[in-house]
């Protein structure tokens, strides 16, 4: 039974799984919204696992649900949600994770009709900027880019050197991971796990000295960007993922971003990682389409971002400051402890609300 009243903004965050060396965006988009709207937002935590952590987080969710995985098609969604639905009047959805999102974006008018709103991008803006295109973007926006190969045989890691590839070189997935190997028996090691994981293509990067930097922003679908924070990794997760990173300030990374968001159009939340190389040399890794699990770093650096893109979908005034620099983030796991019962209904019922003292249920 829903607990929120009908004063409360509904928004639902999907995302809510808490791996602690590649968390979902989910619970820091959460937290965000928490420390911006307080009791005024009721949130309905999304996640597709009975072990995401987030969703028995009650701090943050005030009632979880689980989703069919994306692997199920899209009717078994749009079934889910109609019954989420008719339980919660959601207002607003962010999607947090990658392979979801050209589900999401697919359905986009069916949820509109239900009165759910989204900024989202197109299918067509999800493709472009799809790990097996990046290529082509970042040459017709000007940008440099590492030299990629689609491969689908693990037999390329024996024989690479017959094309000029070398080693170290990076392996990645088309949705998550990148794994850098240092010799063939690992490239097939990485390549086996990725295809299992993500399927085919699997991608092979020349590898680039340098370090990262990453922006993270919302574009209004219009070609403009709503707020930029940036950050460089100060120390990373075994899967690249950011456990210490600090804000910066960087021109040449704001102007790369807004090409790409001016290219693309793009509508919705976004991170755009580049390695800055050894010469100093800019060049594009990926564009994330969802905010980064490092998102509260923005917040707290004073640029909430989360609660920016509701406020752009309910069409609300949007005030967004500008980020201080300086402001380190570092990571840490911490265990959330529930009772049997409560994850019994999560197994058994796919979902749980939180029930805080003076409350009925």
């Amino acid at each position: 039974m829903s607990l929120h009243t009908d004063k409360c903004l509904i928004v639902a965050v999907t995302g809510m799984n808490a791996k602690p060396d590649n968390p979902g965006p989910g619970l820091a988009v959460a937290r965000c919204l928490r420390e911006a709207y307080g009791n005024q937002v009721y949130i309905v935590g999304l996640g597709y696992d009975v072990l995401d952590a987030g969703l028995y987080l009650h701090e943050l969710c005030d009632t979880a649900y689980l989703l069919p995985y994306p692997s199920a098609g899209e009717q078994p969604l749009m079934e889910r949600m109609h019954d989420i639905q008719s339980r919660e009047s959601i207002d607003v959805l962010i999607p947090c994770l990658d392979a979801e999102l050209l589900s999401f974006s697919r359905l986009h008018h069916e949820f509109e009709a239900m009165g759910i709103r989204m900024l989202i991008p197109e299918v067509a803006q999800l493709r472009d900027r799809n790990k097996d295109r990046l290529g082509e973007l970042a040459h017709s926006a000007g940008i440099r880019y590492p030299e990629t190969k689609n491969i689908s045989n693990m037999e390329f890691f024996y024989t690479c050197h017959d094309d000029g590839w070398k080693y170290p070189m990076v392996v990645k997935g088309i949705f998550y991971d990148a794994t850098v190997v240092q010799n063939a028996d690992e490239g097939a090691a990485a390549f086996r796990k990725i295809a299992a994981s993500w399927g085919y293509p699997v991608l092979v990067q020349r590898y680039v000295e340098g370090h990262e930097v990453n922006l993270t922003a919302v574009g209004d679908g219009k070609g403009n960007l709503l707020g930029s924070v940036m950050m460089r990794k100060q120390a990373v997760t075994d899967k690249g993922k950011a456990w210490a990173c600090v804000t910066i300030e960087d021109e040449r990374l704001q102007q790369d971003a807004l090409k790409l968001v001016k290219a693309l159009q793009w509508a919705g939340p976004l991170e755009v990682e580049m390695l800055k190389d050894v010469n100093g040399q800019y060049l594009l890794i990926e564009i994330n389409p969802r905010f980064p699990a490092w998102i509260y770093l923005a917040t707290a650096a004073g640029c909430n971002l989360p609660a920016a893109l509701v406020a752009l979908v309910m069409d609300r005034e949007v005030n967004l400051d500008k980020a201080t620099t300086g402001m380190m983030m570092i990571r840490y796991a911490q265990e959330t402890v529930i009772d049997l019962a409560t994850f019994e209904s999560m197994t058994m019922r796919g979902c749980y609300t939180h029930v805080k003292t003076g409350d009925e249920s």
